[in-house]
């Protein structure tokens, strides 16, 4: 009895802490949808740095991000915190939480092997650092959690 508690832990705290993050990526992407470039000094070097080319990052982009993080963060929080976790929206949406960042994970890994940049920026450093191993152990806890 004692290990499925110690599972069921784990898999609750895995669903939190996927909340958790989900929360600050929507903060963050509330953050730039004011005009702020943090950590950047300007929203070319942002967006090299966040998706290694140009786009806006302007609140017709960044607003609805930030909404849908925000969501998907409630939902996800609901579904770590239900009693019946096999039922309804929030598993349904952790769920997709899980599809979306472990496919953002294989395409980062793909991008790792084959990706070639030129253009000197960060990206390449914080997509094999950071954003790819977060989004595969993220994924992977929000796996579990929608299971």
């Amino acid at each position: 009895m004692a290990v499925f508690d110690i599972e069921r832990s784990r898999t609750i705290a895995g669903g939190r802490a996927v909340a958790a993050l989900l929360a600050v990526l929507s903060l963050v992407h509330l953050c730039w949808a004011t005009g702020l470039t943090w950590p950047a000094a300007d929203e070319r070097t942002l967006s090299l740095a966040v998706l290694g080319s140009v786009v806006s990052f302007g609140p017709a982009v960044v607003l609805p991000l930030a909404a849908l993080e925000g969501s998907a963060a409630f939902a996800v929080a609901l579904h770590a915190r239900g009693r019946d976790r096999r039922r309804g929206i929030p598993r349904l949406v952790t769920a997709a939480v899980a599809v979306g960042m472990l496919l953002r994970g294989a395409v980062g890994l793909v991008w790792i092997v084959v990706g070639r940049d030129g253009s000197g920026t960060a990206f390449p450093w914080l997509n094999a650092l950071v954003y790819t191993p977060l989004c595969l152990v993220f994924g992977g806890a929000a796996l579990r959690a929608a299971r």
